[in-house]
C-alpha cells in the first residue's frame, strides 16, 4: 500500500487486508458493546410501563406512541445484536468483508430505530408527567437532536475520502 498523504505513516498504512478487516470488525463490535446496554435498559423500562397504575390514564394517542416506541427499541435491539450473531454463524467462512458491510448497515439501522424509540419514550414520559402540556414535544426534539448528532455532525469534520483500500467498513 502507498503511504498516506501526511508526512507520517500510520499503523493502518502497513496493515494487510486481513489485519484491516480484523481491526474493522473489532471496532464495530466494540462500538456495539457500548450501545447495547443502554438499549437493553431502555427496552426493559419500556416493557414494564404498561404494568404501572397510571399507564391506563394516558390518552390513547400516547399509548399508541408508546407501543411504537417499544417496537422501535425492540427492533433496534435486534439490529444492534445481529452483527455478533452474524459473526458467530459465519466464523471462518471467508465472508468477513461482506459481513462487515452488512453489520455496518444493521448498526446504522439500529441507531435510527433507537433514536426514534428514545424520542417516543420521552414523548410518553412528558405526556404522563404533564398531561396535555408542551413538554411532550421534547420527544420529537430528542429525535432531531439524535439525527443531527449521530448522522449530520460526523460529516462536518470529514475532510478527505481515503482510497478504497483504506476505508473503514
Amino acid at each position: 500500500m502507498e503511504p498516506s498523504t501526511g508526512d507520517q505513516q500510520t499503523a493502518s498504512d502497513e496493515e494487510t487486508r486481513s489485519e484491516r478487516l480484523n481491526r474493522e470488525l473489532d471496532q464495530l463490535l466494540n462500538e456495539l458493546r457500548v450501545v447495547l446496554p443502554g438499549v437493553q435498559v431502555l427496552l426493559a423500562f419500556l416493557l414494564t410501563a404498561p404494568f404501572t397504575v397510571r399507564f391506563h390514564d394516558l390518552p390513547a394517542s400516547a399509548r399508541n406512541v408508546y407501543f411504537g416506541g417499544v417496537t422501535l427499541v425492540a427492533v433496534a435491539s435486534v439490529l444492534l445484536m445481529a452483527p455478533a450473531v452474524h459473526h458467530r454463524l459465519r466464523f471462518r467462512r471467508g465472508t468477513k468483508e461482506e459481513m462487515i458491510r452488512t453489520a455496518n448497515g444493521l448498526a446504522l439501522g439500529g441507531m435510527v430505530c433507537l433514536g426514534l424509540g428514545l424520542g417516543s419514550a420521552v414523548y410518553v414520559a412528558g405526556e404522563a408527567a404533564f398531561p396535555g402540556a408542551w413538554v411532550r414535544w421534547v420527544g420529537p426534539a430528542v429525535v432531531v437532536a439524535a439525527f443531527v448528532v449521530w448522522f449530520v455532525l460526523p460529516f462536518r469534520y470529514r475532510t478527505r475520502r481515503p482510497p478504497a483500500d483504506e476505508q473503514d467498513a
